[in-house]
């Protein structure tokens, strides 16, 4: 089974390289350790308005899934048949004279050294981008800490093409020092006011489009996005985002916006096209809930960095004062290896300070509720759940919602948290149009 593996990655490598060396599109490669997909979403939608484009669907990122979104197939999971009609459909795309995009969008990931540059030597991008590499990680598990991870993603930088951009989150000073070498070509994006875009008074945007500046319930309503101010050279632009929240949504804008100037496309065109960004599935987007709550879905994956910053989102919304929660539903982070007890602490103390209840699903999530116990929160508002309980959570946690309540929910891939969701949700009959994970071959894992 391996041996037909690496075959298949072989022939549909070899059927990618030969399909760029023939159209020869421009190439934006997406890397990091947080926010790749919804970076990767947001540069599409920019561009998508002016030039022809195609992205890779959803986190096609490996040495499998960037040969598929080159050549635009399906992933044929564990279906030989389909395996062998995409090597099929990638020699008629290779022969045909159907047109090909001007540019593609393709995000890079890597779970072990050496993934990276193996994919990166032959991809060669016009323009690299790289997200940022956080404390402690995802994927950091293989990795000998997380120094080496950055610079496996740093290795995207090496083979970006004579007169290309590299485009980096500034707010990560280690990946600005191992990048300092590209800095004739380098663009930062960030929150600090020496980046080349930054981002200034960020604020929640509620139903009735009013930030909650008063305690008055009927002038919050339900959160609905987010806005802010994008700085650039000089001037300054409000954007506004809606259907999700929290800073990594931010962060993608600015990366977006950074490469959209690259490619000679305006920021005022750029604004107006993430206005109407409809935010992926599972990455903090808002849900409506039952019984009057909202959801804050973030289930399509978990790490350290990126559930701090969930949480601090959580945080920031204002619940209305009659009786509105803010109730964290987190699973087990995984593949953090000697770094998971510490990990899931930091979140759970975190949790202590943003949310009124916490609900853990998995044996290192438990680890989590401890933290929030010593932090302060009382025992009575801490529940533990096993780690295939994701939709006995949701099935008791319905019953108890109200009004104005905000859900987080969040947890690694495999905790499945999205089943909490869909038992939660306002309209569980739109799961597979709103949720992660509804592909035929996930439902029946």
């Amino acid at each position: 089974m391996d041996f037909i593996k690496r075959l298949v990655v072989f022939v549909l490598t070899l059927e990618a390289r030969l399909v760029l060396a023939r159209h020869k599109p421009k190439i934006i490669a997406v890397t990091g350790s947080v926010g790749k997909t919804t970076t990767k979403d947001a540069i599409y939608t920019a561009l998508s308005n002016e030039l022809y484009v195609r992205r890779s669907e959803k986190s096609f990122n490996s040495e499998i899934g960037v040969p598929l979104a080159i050549l635009g197939l399906e992933n044929a999971w564990r279906n030989p048949l389909k395996w062998a009609l995409n090597i099929v459909d990638g020699l008629w795309l290779l022969m045909g004279r159907e047109p090909y995009p001007a540019w593609l969008v393709l995000e890079v990931g890597a779970d072990r050294p050496g993934d990276i540059r193996r994919i990166a030597r032959w991809l060669k991008p016009d323009i690299a981008v790289i997200t940022g590499v956080p404390e402690i990680p995802v994927h950091v598990e293989f990795f000998r800490s997380p120094e080496e991870l950055a610079r496996e993603k740093r290795a995207l930088a090496e083979y970006v093409k004579r007169g290309g951009k590299l485009i980096i989150n500034g707010d990560d000073s280690r990946m600005v020092e191992l990048c300092a070498e590209y800095r004739g070509i380098m663009v930062t994006y960030g929150f600090g006011n020496s980046n080349d875009f930054s981002a200034s008074h960020q604020s929640v945007i509620y139903e009735k489009g009013l930030p909650a500046v008063t305690h008055r319930a009927a002038q919050v309503g339900k959160p609905s996005g987010i806005r802010f101010r994008l700085n650039h050279a000089g001037s300054s632009l409000p954007v506004s985002i809606f259907g999700a929240l929290g800073r990594a949504r931010t962060y993608a804008a600015l990366a977006a916006f950074a490469v959209a100037e690259a490619v000679g496309v305006d920021s005022v065109a750029t604004a107006r096209s993430l206005a109407a960004w409809t935010p992926p599935p599972g990455r903090m987007r808002i849900i409506p809930g039952v019984n009057g709550s909202a959801i804050i879905d973030d289930t399509y994956n978990s790490s350290p960095a990126a559930a701090l910053s969930a949480l601090d989102t959580l945080k920031e919304v204002k619940a209305p004062p009659a009786g509105g929660r803010r109730i964290a539903v987190l699973g087990d982070m995984l593949e953090l290896g000697r770094y998971t007890n510490e990990a899931h602490r930091n979140v759970g103390t975190r949790a202590a300070l943003c949310a009124d209840r916490l609900i853990t699903v998995g044996f290192r999530a438990r680890g989590m509720g401890e933290a929030a116990l010593d932090a302060g929160m009382p025992e009575g508002n801490i529940r533990e759940y096993e780690r295939n309980e994701s939709r006995r959570v949701g099935q008791e946690l319905r019953n108890e919602l109200r009004e104005g309540d905000v859900v987080l929910v969040k947890g690694s891939q495999s905790m499945r948290m999205e089943r909490t969701v869909e038992e939660i949700m306002a309209e569980p009959e739109r799961a597979v149009e709103l949720l992660v994970r509804q592909e035929p071959e996930w439902l029946m894992r």
